[in-house]
């Protein structure tokens, strides 16, 4: 497999990357890859062998897949993805497992196809993003070992003192929507990560995000909204609106966002776009 690299985070999965290194080994004759100590690291090392390979593997979570992504947006290289994080929302949308002799086999075929992505400030995104409750709810499990245990404690927790965000869109046709909410997701696949449907009629190829505005509920509404999130059930009602936008501009209160799970802080007015069939990823 010489015109393919394996790009391996490890951090992901609780840093035990170590027996997918050694099955790689076994299976691949001295396999170019490289153990990330950094995005800048990430970033050189894509371009040190841009021009001699054609599969770059992702080996980690939804971070991960973005990093090695804003590499490959607009060529005709491909991304592959090995998911070793705590969600794996794109990779579980991509249909990517954990089975390394499956991707091998995957990659041999090197068949692909165009996806869109998306920017948040010229920031690019691939699965999720989102600002509010959800934002801030990535900051604080930042802090834990992560796990989905953990995810649903501090989610628990946040949402019991979280105090609404104000969005005010900027274009006369969105402006009706202008209010308080709990959080607003801008959502190319349909999930977050661990199966947690957000916006369940979201298509990575049609050109558009599913913009999710979701109002502050009753803690006794928490336990519908989780089922029918969990089921593929979301649909708009007296506390989420779905907007399909392919470009979008508003101003939000707080910083605090997360862009495919990752925190960043970002400044209003945010610009959302579209870029469509900007990826091409392995299938």
């Amino acid at each position: 497999m010489e015109k393919v690299a394996f790009i391996i985070n490890p951090f992901s999965a609780k840093k035990n990357y170590q027996p997918f290194l050694n099955e790689l080994k076994k299976k691949v004759d001295d396999p170019l890859y490289y153990v990330s100590e950094s995005i800048e690291g990430t970033d050189d090392f894509i371009r040190d062998h841009f021009n001699d390979i054609d599969v770059f593997v992702a080996i980690g979570g939804d971070g991960t897949i973005s990093t090695v992504a804003k590499n490959l947006i607009n060529t005709d290289k491909i991304l592959a993805v090995f998911p070793a994080g705590s969600g794996n929302g794109f990779s579980n949308e991509t249909k990517f497992s954990d089975n390394l002799d499956g991707l091998l086999s995957k990659i041999k075929a090197k068949k692909s196809r165009k996806l869109d992505s998306f920017t948040v400030n010229g920031r690019l995104s691939i699965n999720v993003s989102g600002t509010g409750f959800d934002g801030k709810v990535v900051k604080e499990f930042e802090k834990t070992d992560r796990g989905f245990k953990n995810y649903i404690k501090v989610s628990i927790k946040t949402f019991l003192n979280y105090k609404p965000i104000k969005v005010n869109f900027l274009e006369e046709e969105y402006k009706k929507y202008n209010g308080r909410y709990l959080m607003l997701n801008i959502a190319n696949t349909r999930q977050f990560g661990n199966h947690a449907y957000i916006a369940p009629k979201a298509s990575k190829s049609d050109g558009l995000v599913d913009l999710v505005l979701v109002k502050k509920f009753p803690f006794a509404y928490s336990l519908l909204f989780a089922y029918r999130m969990f089921t593929k059930k979301l649909k708009d009602d007296e506390y989420v609106t779905y907007l399909p936008v392919s470009e979008v501009n508003f101003e939000v209160n707080t910083k605090n966002w997360h862009l495919d799970g990752e925190f960043n802080t970002i400044e209003s007015p945010v610009h959302v776009k579209v870029l469509p069939g900007s990826l091409n990823i392995l299938i």
